[in-house]
């Protein structure tokens, strides 16, 4: 691996934290100048993308290329997040930003369906590897997640943005009597896509292990980071910190899909003589 791909390696493996950091930490910014700078990064982890499949010599099965593409697609998106930073608190500055609310949740729901062909491709390369039992099981997970994920996106983006145009016709502080059933409703819907989201990438961390394209503390790593999102997401909103605050950070619809991106860049890493004889 020479230079330039050691640096696009570092540039794949920054961007969700860089992510992170920017949306908390800057917040919302001007549309023109935060697109502009998405556009930019999707032009630099294509390079990178570009850079890597280089070090890759001839006679893999090229789905494994596939699938490592399509699991990376979705952080090539989420970036624009940005700008946009954490979705706003007030319903005012909600309708102010609207139309932004919606792109965010769409490009959430684009990215969920990116995933989930990802993991039903690579589920198709770890078969023909020979293994089968962790790989159906990881699939069946995420393909009860995903309707659910993208119902709760649904929501989020267009149902409560025309409930919140209500919202704010009422007195302070008054809400319908609906929206408390519903509001319990969606977390639970969220609580259990998210759940099973981080259940299958590590369902598909074993099966990968199994035919060698992940090293053990590699898969350990999977393993650990999947029960702990789990756990946290499970965890009652009213828990003491900063259990709270975890289980907030572990349930952000973008987060689930870090762990599939790492496995997306190992995958475009992936030695070409695992099992290439089958």
């Amino acid at each position: 691996m020479n230079l330039l791909q050691k640096i696009g390696l570092a540039y794949l493996y920054s961007v969700p934290p860089a992510t992170a950091v920017i949306g908390f930490g800057i917040g919302h910014a001007e549309v023109p100048l935060y697109t502009t700078i998405w556009a930019l990064n999707f032009c630099l982890m294509s390079i990178a993308i570009w850079q890597l499949k280089t070090t890759r010599s001839i006679g893999i099965d090229p789905g494994w290329t596939s699938a490592a593409l399509l699991l990376i697609v979705p952080w090539m998106l989420f970036p624009l997040f940005a700008g946009m930073g954490p979705p706003p608190l007030r319903l005012a500055e909600w309708l102010t930003t609207a139309t932004e609310q919606q792109v965010r949740y769409t490009v959430l729901i684009a990215g969920g369906i990116i995933a989930f062909m990802a993991f039903a491709l690579l589920r198709v390369k770890l078969q023909k590897q020979g293994e089968t039992i962790f790989s159906t099981l990881g699939l069946t997970a995420i393909g009860i997640a995903m309707p659910l994920f993208i119902l709760n996106m649904i929501f989020w983006g267009y149902y409560l943005t025309d409930a919140f145009k209500i919202f704010v016709t009422l007195p302070q502080g008054k809400r319908p009597d609906w929206y408390p059933p519903v509001k319990t409703l969606f977390y639970l819907i969220s609580v259990i896509e998210v759940v099973l989201i981080y259940f299958a990438t590590g369902l598909f961390g074993i099966a990968l292990r199994k035919v060698q394209a992940l090293s053990y503390w590699a898969c350990c790593v999977y393993i650990v980071v999947a029960l702990l999102g789990m756990i946290l997401v499970a965890l009652p909103t009213s828990s003491p910190e900063p259990f709270s605050t975890l289980g907030y950070l572990a349930a952000i619809p973008a987060i689930p899909f870090v762990m599939p991106y790492l496995i997306g860049i190992r995958l475009l890493l992936l030695d070409r003589k695992v099992n290439t004889a089958q």
